[in-house]
């Protein structure tokens, strides 16, 4: 917490604006996808590595990114994950050979990686006690507001002057953060740091993570809504009416985030966030039975848009909730990078996958019972914390 006991609003709107531009390092190449073979034509099948490198990175690395964030220091680590991140968009910027586009993703992926790990620890200590559970569903909405922006304002930019100009624009906004943020977490007082872990120690270190109920719990409920949130604006469009099928889809992260920062933040102050999930979770098994008896309801879609606010709402709370100091909490967010990383890969492949074996319908019962999943291992993880706690 502040020394002064008060939220530093401020210096947390930066800060979520940091987690805008980690989410960029994925959405400015999945919003122009579709145009990204004209600026590498020799790509072929290859070119999807151009959005799935970053988030292999994510899955090898996220538990040790919070561990060696908690060595570097948390000030230190999101500022230099902002630089790191302008200097690969500038670079890209000068139209890469493939290869080397692919080599600067990697990159970007670490970058990432410093940023979510990062933010939502730094996010944690700027708010008050009262108030920690706002400002980190805030943080939750970062993803799709981020999307939201590079739809209304990237795209026309692209649509003007190029792919690589919008490329330009993400290093200009990146480098102003690191700018701005450098300067503004100046005398915020952190925890210090954790001793640099060897190489040799990190699958020791990897195991305790996944063996504490502490610290797995985010992760492992996180899993569950990563594998479908994006798989689902995938998979879901081409079964709605043709007439609605773009105001949908255009507005269901912006019902996500609403539902995440009115009724997720009304119901923390009521729930622990781990039983916000569960119900979020339960309200988009409910959502997902009402799109499967009624396909391309339009309301059913917005429900489950609700619904899975309300997941993203106890998630990111029930980090601080569950890991009371600053390394467990970043050892914990470390671990919810590496499932939302593996949910975002596997997740539109499986959703295909099954779509094409059984059907809208099925693909949609499977989609209910990973809901499902998701209000289980928060059970079980709750009973094994108990256990732990005697």
């Amino acid at each position: 917490m502040t020394a002064s006991g008060k939220s530093r609003w401020g210096v947390i709107l930066a800060v979520w604006a940091a987690g805008l531009g980690a989410a960029a390092q994925y959405g400015k190449v999945s919003v122009v996808f579709g145009q990204l073979g004209g600026l590498y034509p020799d790509a072929g099948g290859a070119l999807s590595l151009s959005v799935s490198m970053t988030g292999v990175m994510g899955i090898l690395l996220g538990v040790a990114a919070g561990l060696f964030v908690a060595a570097f220091g948390y000030r230190r680590t999101l500022v230099w994950a902002l630089w790191s991140g302008a200097a690969m968009s500038a670079v890209q910027a000068l139209h890469l050979p493939y290869g080397l586009f692919l080599a600067s993703r990697v990159v970007e992926g670490l970058s990432h990686l410093g940023i979510v790990v990062a933010g939502p620890t730094l996010m944690a200590l700027l708010a008050s006690s009262r108030q920690r559970g706002t400002a980190l569903t805030l943080w939750s909405t970062f993803f799709g507001v981020a999307f939201a922006l590079l739809n209304w304002l990237g795209l026309p930019l692209v649509a003007a002057h190029g792919l690589l100009a919008l490329f330009a624009a993400h290093a200009l906004l990146m480098a102003a953060l690191a700018l701005l943020l450098q300067r503004a977490m100046q005398g915020l007082p952190v925890p210090p740091r954790q001793p640099l872990p060897r190489l040799s120690m990190l699958p020791a270190l990897h195991r305790t993570i996944y063996r504490s109920p502490f610290k797995l719990a985010p992760a492992a409920g996180w899993l569950f809504y990563t594998t479908c949130f994006v798989a689902l604006l995938t998979v879901l469009p081409p079964h709605l009416p043709e007439g609605q099928r773009a105001f949908v889809m255009g507005a269901f992260p912006l019902i996500s985030i609403a539902s995440s920062m009115i009724l997720g933040v009304a119901l923390l102050r009521l729930l622990p966030a781990v039983q916000l999930t569960q119900l979020g979770y339960a309200l988009c098994a409910a959502a997902g039975l009402w799109l499967w008896a009624v396909p391309g309801d339009w309301l059913a879609c917005f429900a489950l848009a609700a619904s899975f606010g309300l997941v993203q709402s106890g998630s990111f709370a029930s980090v601080p909730q569950l890991n009371s100091t600053a390394a467990d909490q970043a050892e914990a967010n470390g671990a919810m990078s590496q499932a939302g990383n593996a949910g975002n890969v596997i997740g539109t492949p499986l959703l295909l996958a099954v779509l094409g074996l059984g059907g809208y319908g099925g693909m949609l019962l499977l989609v209910c019972a990973l809901f499902l999943a998701g209000i289980l291992v928060h059970q079980l993880l709750a009973a094994r914390r108990r256990l732990a706690l005697g």
